[in-house]
């Protein structure tokens, strides 16, 4: 058998050729949580309710248009792909019916993606269980089957959703991620999870909801794993590894007291029901609930407000006629009215609230259901069948294990769980800055922190000054490294998403170009989760459909690093056609090939591309934002802070590495081993936008070096390959200071540095700011 291109070895990835493997990643793409047929962005209520009906054909875009993505992806650097996909792409017109049409072209996309020779993993995405949900994730007849109508959704509150949302254009910012605690998120979860033990009567074709809605979720991703396995040239080659359900929720499980908010539920945004608010409002009465928003120093409470939903319910009427989707409901579940008040959760008859901790305890052994207890129980359970079943099909699966968000990992450190392949896949965001789309480089809080109770007061987490709030940052993701090795064991850890808004200061980047707020913020995430040296991260997001009037075109979200309305970094100025004068032996390697004008440098204009680039439209599908204010500035979208160098592989594990944005000076510190040939030296990216090849310098503490662009994997790529010695060995590369957030069309503006100095009112001529 051929050995396996990426594999784990005492806890680190590793090549076929022993090196140490650094997963420097990206998701791909936000497009994909939306259909393409019809094409519904979040904002946009016609068709929204033709859910079995819908299409992913062209999801994450199209095939087309895959190697310009691609290309464009492997020239920032980046060597693998977190690859973004839905349970409703899959199954969207009904229970076991598969999309053939967008499985043929998944397949498609990822021999593409092999060409570059990305390392790939599979996402079943999903945020607060589906779009109609206010999210992505699940077929709208999930919410069938657990006898919810998604159509009265809106005028329950059963869940905030921007497409029937009556001002689409002034949805609230961050308030779909709400949905988890509404009721009908909140019931999705719990049925998934737990639907055994606390909604027995939930009985749907001889099984419990949880078995049905668990089994098909399985069986679909099972059937691309099938598929991707019949393919022949995806699966290993490109396809390493499966994730398990992205963010998943527990529901109602483990809630003390439905008539409060929990103390742990920290996010308060608009209307905020307890839980048995929610479960009445689901069943047509009237509340007067509290309303918060969030400030810079957290949620704050504005006041009261009615929902009314006069009469309305969030559930099926008795009449609805079960056999649209072809299964048979037990007869004592019934519909008209609320599951849980059937579970005497709740009396309909004199709406009082009977059992206020019926989700408190495990309703056979009595065990206390906190969140740790969940992830070790329901969770696992989940996650031990998503595992089998995949790897019945991809059996060298490395399956990456992604408990509830910023939760303890699972404890099964030397149990049979605690498996060689296995990656622990947290997720991490700066909530501060998500949530009041501001970079405040005043004060942060170690969220970490205050969550594992490591302060007295929360208001000793406060961090002050930019520098202790990027050391917060990096010690935060260091923590929770250390957590995945402590309760799971010895195994690589890999964070699956961070991110920032790009839409700060009321999108004031796209009025003047002025990205310093991005690229600190960008800057200030990397230097954390470098600095916590995990086996890797994949950033949130690129969206190959992003403009500056609706961002990433789902819930006003703008986290995409790639925008149709801005500008791509210009990578290099040196042209892209071989030169018949250069030296045979110069270190600048050329392409030997034939030409390849779909993947040639987008930045750089030669003979090669003259023609196409002056003629060629763009090849976005959607058309750039309509509003001149917001398009009359075009920047480079803080391209300066991802565009960063990294180890691609060593030799040897790496003990640091920082790349330090206002020095421009890379720094990697390895302990050596010897490399297996020649052939596999320790190898690094190295943008020339920062690391111009005649422009910067190198210092190592031992060996050779060579800098050489090279278009091995069909982009050209600048690359440090280093050959060492054994031992301790460090390698420092210094290359080019210069401004950034450039205005297209005038004089460059003062960069990244000077925009911290002087929002700090330092003189800059007499000193620095450290």
């Amino acid at each position: 058998m051929a050995s396996l291109r990426l594999i784990i070895e005492d806890g680190h990835f590793q090549d076929a050729h022993g090196r140490h493997v650094l997963l420097r990643g990206i998701n791909v793409a936000g497009d994909a949580k939306l259909p393409s047929e019809p094409d519904v962005p979040s904002h946009v209520a016609q068709d929204f309710f033709d859910g079995d009906n819908v299409k992913f054909h062209s999801r994450p875009f199209r095939k087309e248009d895959a190697h310009t993505h691609f290309s464009r992806l492997k020239r920032f650097g980046y060597n693998t792909i977190r690859y973004i996909f839905t349970w409703e792409a899959i199954e969207a017109a009904g229970p076991g019916r598969y999309d053939e049409v967008w499985i043929q072209h998944t397949i498609d996309v990822l021999r593409t993606a092999r060409d570059y020779g990305f390392y790939i993993f599979m996402d079943p995405h999903q945020d607060v269980w589906s779009r109609y949900c206010g999210g992505s994730g699940a077929p709208m007849w999930t919410l069938y089957a657990c006898g919810l109508n998604p159509q009265s959704f809106s005028a329950t509150e059963a869940a905030i959703v921007h497409n029937t949302y009556p001002e689409p254009e002034n949805f609230p910012k961050m308030i779909w991620s709400t949905n988890y605690t509404r009721l009908a998120a909140a019931t999705m979860f719990t049925l998934f999870f737990a639907g055994r033990d606390f909604a027995p009567k939930c009985t749907i074709d001889g099984m419990n909801i949880q078995d049905y809605l668990q089994g098909h979720f399985f069986r679909a991703c099972e059937h691309l794993a099938k598929r991707i396995h019949e393919a022949g040239d995806i699966e290993n080659d490109v396809v390493f590894g499966w994730e398990s359900l992205n963010e998943p929720s527990r529901g109602m499980v483990g809630h003390v007291d439905l008539s409060i908010i929990p103390d742990e539920q920290k996010l308060k945004k608009g209307t905020c029901p307890t839980l048995w608010q929610a479960i009445l409002t689901g069943s047509g009465r009237a509340c007067e609930v509290d309303s918060w928003d969030m400030g810079g120093l957290g949620p704050y409470k504005v006041g009261r407000v009615l929902i009314d939903p006069h009469g309305e319910t969030a559930w099926l009427p008795a009449d609805y006629d079960d056999s649209r989707y072809g299964w048979k409901r037990d007869p004592g579940w019934r519909l008209g009215e609320c599951l849980w008040a059937q579970h005497g959760v709740w009396d309909q008859t004199t709406d009082m609230l009977v059992q206020k901790n019926y989700f408190e305890k495990h309703p056979k052994s009595g065990a206390k259901l906190d969140y740790h207890t969940f992830t070790n129980t329901y969770f696992m359970a989940f996650y031990r069948k998503y595992r089998d079943g995949i790897r019945a099909i991809h059996k060298d699966a490395i399956m990456l294990c992604q408990p509830p968000t910023l939760e303890l990992p699972p404890s099964i450190k030397g149990t049979e769980d605690d498996d060689p392949r296995m990656v622990y896949a947290p997720h991490y965001y700066d909530g501060i800055t998500l949530m009041t789309k501001k970079w405040n480089r005043t004060w942060n809080v170690d969220v970490i922190g205050v969550l594992r109770g490591r302060y007295w007061h929360p208001a000793f987490a406060i961090k002050i000054g930019e520098t202790a709030i990027r050391n917060s940052f990096k010690e935060q993701l260091a923590s929770m490294k250390k957590e995945g090795l402590d309760y799971m064991g010895n195994h690589p850890c890999l964070m699956t998403e961070f991110g920032i808004p790009y839409d700060m200061d009321d999108k004031q980047a796209y009025k003047n170009g002025d990205y310093s707020s991005q690229s600190a913020a960008m800057d200030a995430n990397h230097f954390a989760v470098e600095g916590s040296l995990m086996g890797g991260y994949t950033l949130w997001v690129y969206t190959a459909t992003n403009d500056h009037q609706r961002g990433d075109q789902w819930n006003g979200e703008d986290l995409s690093i790639y925008s149709v309305d801005d500008q791509t970094l210009p990578v290099s100025a040196i042209p892209r056609t071989p030169d018949l004068s250069q030296s045979q032996s110069s270190l600048l390697k050329l392409a030997t090939g034939s030409t390849r004008p779909e993947v040639d440098d987008e930045s750089t204009v030669t003979p090669g591309n003259l023609k196409r680039t002056l003629t060629n439209p763009s090849i976005s599908s959607q058309r750039p934002s309509t509003n001149p204010e917001l398009t009359n500035a075009p920047g480079y979208r803080a391209a300066e802070a991802y565009v960063r160098p990294a180890p691609i592989v060593t030799n040897g594990p790496i003990t640091d590495y920082v790349f330090d944005l206002k020095k421009c000076e890379f720094t990697l510190n390895i302990e050596g081993t010897k490399a297996a040939s020649d052939e596999f030296p320790t190898t690094v990216f190295l943008p020339e936008y920062h690391f111009p090849k005649e422009q910067c310098t190198v210092a190592v503490s031992s060996g050779k070096w060579e800098i050489s662009t090279d278009d091995e994997e069909r982009t050209w790529v600048q690359k440090i390959r280093w050959w060492h010695g054994e031992g301790k060995q460090s390698l420092k590369v210094t290359g080019l200071i210069r401004p950034h957030n450039s205005l297209a069309g005038t004089a460059e503006e003062a960069g990244y540095v000077e925009q911290c100095q002087q929002s700090y009112g330092v003189d800059l001529k007499t000193c620095n700011v450290m």
